[in-house]
């Protein structure tokens, strides 16, 4: 099943250099290293722009997000979130009382991955006139790339105006004694899982912990979540994990926060897990959901004056500082770790590469053809879990810490008609953070089911700098859940 709006791909077929005994080298206007969502983006603009690409990836082409993050995870997290809405309906909720049918789930999810095959995604990308190479990237030296074929070829790249590292993250799992014998899930394995677990512990508050605990909990697994935190998503506005953690403990999973692992170990096959607490946990599975690394330390970047597994700092045309032609574009800069925002960067570098290359003048001022400037201002993200939970720009708390002038408005959906149509019960909460000096909006937070659909609306306002005055006139249809608008300016004017 080839879903060409999101690349992913059917069956695996393997386009790499020919076997070779000798080295081989060959030149190009710019070499991608990482053909995940960004680095596809990245060539994809740069062949647009008539410069020869070559693109280097070791894995699936597609990367994480295609096959193990946002497309398999969200696969088994809609039947959830559409349960759960359904129940919320007189007259539906009948029809929706029994359990989710798991293996349906499930081959649904496969479908999404191609089953963890990428011919569609090559043949897109040949499409593009963009040559793939199949191997371990590393750099060699500026503008120099050598590629280790699965057969051991080794292939020698030369780029003429940039290369591109797009080789994302991957999971960090923490230093604990029996951790490798327990063979733990990271999120690889919680998302392309053959089965739900009888019972699966679940380390981590943030998206990945909460959003698995979300799914797994509803496809049969009796889930423990341990947060060493005080709460959930705490890179949101504090409500934001207040809710979700409600609706968690409602749905089943047993939440423990203020709780560490301190060991590991399997006895007879079952997880045993010792927290800080002292309290012994057994399991059939544990996923470690404690962060992201970057995938740098097998790179090369000694040869180029960097440290090896380090994070890659860049300015706005995300091109590292030091250099006219290497780039760091996606997660493995670290500036905003989504696969939206890492698209957007490589649409912005893209450009900036292409203009740099026939000499033009670049526009690297704030919100230029030629600067990343969301990735500070604008990020969006939607949380999928039951309720979502989405925000973009800075939280009340980060913009007192950045030295805004901002006061925090404040409504429940519950005030919203669309809201009750939704679902009976419908509880959710939106905030506005508004710069009172020049009456623009420095953030927004959704709070609620279905509230995923809403937050673009907000990162229109929020990267267009929109005035309040101006949102004002900008009148939401009736009865939907975007009259929340209305609500939180009315909030904002009567206070």
């Amino acid at each position: 099943m080839f879903r060409a709006r999101t690349r992913v791909a059917t069956a695996h077929t393997t386009h790499q250099t020919d076997s070779m005994t000798e080295t081989e080298s060959i030149a190009y206007d710019v070499v991608v290293i990482g053909g995940g969502p960004v680095g596809e983006n990245v060539a994809d603009r740069t062949r647009a722009a008539g410069l020869t690409t070559a693109l280097v990836e070791s894995e699936l082409l597609g990367g994480e997000c295609s096959y193990w993050a946002c497309m398999p995870s969200k696969a088994l997290l809609r039947p959830v979130i559409a349960q759960a809405d359904a129940r919320r309906l007189p007259g539906l909720a009948q029809a929706v009382r029994g359990p989710l049918d798991t293996r349906a789930v499930l081959a649904r999810r496969d479908d999404y991955t191609s089953h963890w095959h990428d011919d569609g995604q090559v043949t897109w990308l040949e499409g593009t006139g963009t040559d793939l190479y199949r191997g371990r990237g590393r750099l060699a030296g500026p503008r120099t790339v050598t590629v280790t074929a699965p057969d051991g070829t080794v292939t020698t790249l030369t780029a003429r105006h940039a290369v591109a590292v797009s080789t994302g993250t991957r999971a960090q799992l923490p230093d604990l004694p029996g951790l490798a014998d327990v063979k733990p899930w990271t999120s690889r394995e919680a998302t392309s899982g053959k089965a739900a677990p009888g019972r699966l512990i679940v380390v981590g508050g943030g998206v990945v912990a909460t959003e698995m605990a979300t799914a797994w909990q509803a496809l049969g697994s009796r889930v423990t979540l341990l947060v060493r935190g005080k709460g959930l998503l705490n890179r949101m506005e504090p409500f934001a994990g207040e809710l979700v953690a409600e609706a968690l403990t409602e749905a089943g999973v047993d939440i423990r926060t203020g709780t560490s692992v301190e060991s590991v170990g399997r006895e007879d096959g079952t997880v045993v897990a010792v927290t800080s607490a002292g309290d012994r946990i057994e399991a059939d599975e544990i996923l470690f959901a404690t962060g992201r690394v970057p995938h740098t330390d097998d790179l090369g970047l000694e040869t180029v004056g960097l440290e090896p597994g380090s994070w890659l700092d860049v300015d706005d045309s995300l091109r590292v500082p030091g250099t006219d032609w290497l780039y760091a574009i996606g997660d493995v800069n670290r500036r905003a770790l989504l696969t939206h925002q890492g698209k957007y960067q490589a649409r912005i570098a893209g450009a900036a590469i292409a203009a740099r290359a026939s000499g033009s003048t670049l526009a690297e001022e704030p919100w230029g053809a030629h600067a990343a400037t969301a990735d500070h201002h604008a990020v969006p993200q939607v949380v999928f879990t039951d309720p979502e939970a989405a925000a973009v720009g800075l939280s009340l708390a980060e913009a007192e810490q950045a030295g805004h002038r901002v006061r925090a408005v404040d409504v429940e959906f519950s005030s919203v008609a669309g809201a009750g149509l939704y679902g009976d019960g419908y509880k959710g909460r939106a905030r506005m953070v508004v710069d009172l000096e020049e009456e623009i909006l420095r953030g927004v937070t959704f709070v609620g089911p279905g509230v995923g659909e809403l937050i673009h609306s907000a990162t229109v306002a929020v990267a267009g700098r929109v005035p309040v005055d101006r949102l004002w006139h900008a009148v939401p249809s009736y009865p939907t859940l975007s009259e929340v608008w209305l609500r939180l300016l009315e909030a904002y004017r009567d206070n």
